[in-house]
């Protein structure tokens, strides 16, 4: 796919994804959350890419759904026939839930404001880190909309309900030091220290962890945060270690450890991954 409203640049194992509508502050369409779709299902298959960033050009992360006319969201959903589900589907949620299932860990790096889906979308995400340039907003209230992107699911878990319930009720506006003091951010930063973090992070992951075992652990915590009981990650972690003892990685961890050197794991998530993998059943979309 040729793509028009992001950037897709890979180096060093990471790859950026940069929301790139920089004049409408990277405001949020049908086409960018095509292009998204495309892009994290891209980097869920190549073994070249370990982690993922994620950030917007120019001053904004992203402001929200572009509700101009010529984006046609407001149309497109007013002709949706009854019956069509998948174009009755919230877009949103569309790019958050193939970010959930995804084997790499994402970064958001939220470089100026980021409300709406904006801000949603990133919840899915791993880590979030923020200029001091950012301001958050789950501003839907304000515009007679609805809280998207599965942000229901997701912000209470992050943040607690209550915080959450504040947020969405309100559709206020806030800081990064806000954010920051409720663990929707983990770190606040200057503008220019922000990719730079985000990328040494992401180097910390790619250069010294095995991308199998990143990859199972993500889906763990992910997945167990669903789980009625500690038994069920209990379950998964006894296959999961037993399985990882009898294969490479485990070899070369143990022995780059007692040879110190710096590991080279042989073993790739698109190949590799145990016979257990997913233990979870796939939910389609039904209305």
């Amino acid at each position: 796919m040729e793509y028009s409203q992001i950037m897709y640049e890979v180096s060093d194992k990471i790859l950026t994804i940069t929301l790139n509508r920089p004049e409408k502050l990277n405001a949020f369409t049908p086409v960018m959350c095509e292009e998204l779709v495309n892009a994290f299902g891209r980097a869920d298959a190549d073994d070249n890419v370990r982690v993922v960033i994620v950030t917007g050009a120019g001053r904004a992360f992203c402001a929200g759904a572009d509700l101009s006319p010529e984006t046609a969201i407001l149309e497109r959903r007013r002709q949706a026939p009854d019956d069509d589900l998948e174009i009755r589907r919230d877009l949103a949620g569309q790019v958050t839930l193939p970010i959930y299932d995804l084997k790499k860990p994402v970064i958001a790096a939220i470089n100026g404001p980021a409300v709406g889906v904006g801000i949603t979308m990133t919840l899915a995400m791993d880590i979030r880190l923020a200029s001091e340039n950012a301001r958050i907003g789950f501003v839907f209230a304000r515009r007679g909309l609805v809280a998207e992107g599965a942000s229901t699911w997701f912000l209470p878990r992050i943040v607690g309900v209550g915080k959450a319930a504040e947020w969405i009720y309100t559709g206020k506006v806030f800081g990064v030091q806000e954010a920051l003091a409720h663990g929707l951010v983990s770190e606040v930063l200057q503008p220019d220290a922000l990719i730079p973090r985000a990328r040494e992070l992401a180097m910390e992951i790619a250069q010294n962890t095995s991308a199998v075992c990143v990859a199972l652990c993500r889906q763990l915590l992910w997945k167990m945060l669903g789980a009625d009981h500690p038994m069920e990650a209990h379950k998964i972690d006894s296959k999961a270690i037993w399985w990882i003892f009898e294969q490479p990685d485990a070899l070369e961890g143990i022995m780059s450890f007692l040879e110190k050197r710096p590991p080279n794991f042989p073993m790739k998530p698109s190949t590799d991954m145990p016979d257990f993998y997913p233990w979870w059943t796939n939910r389609p979309f039904t209305w």
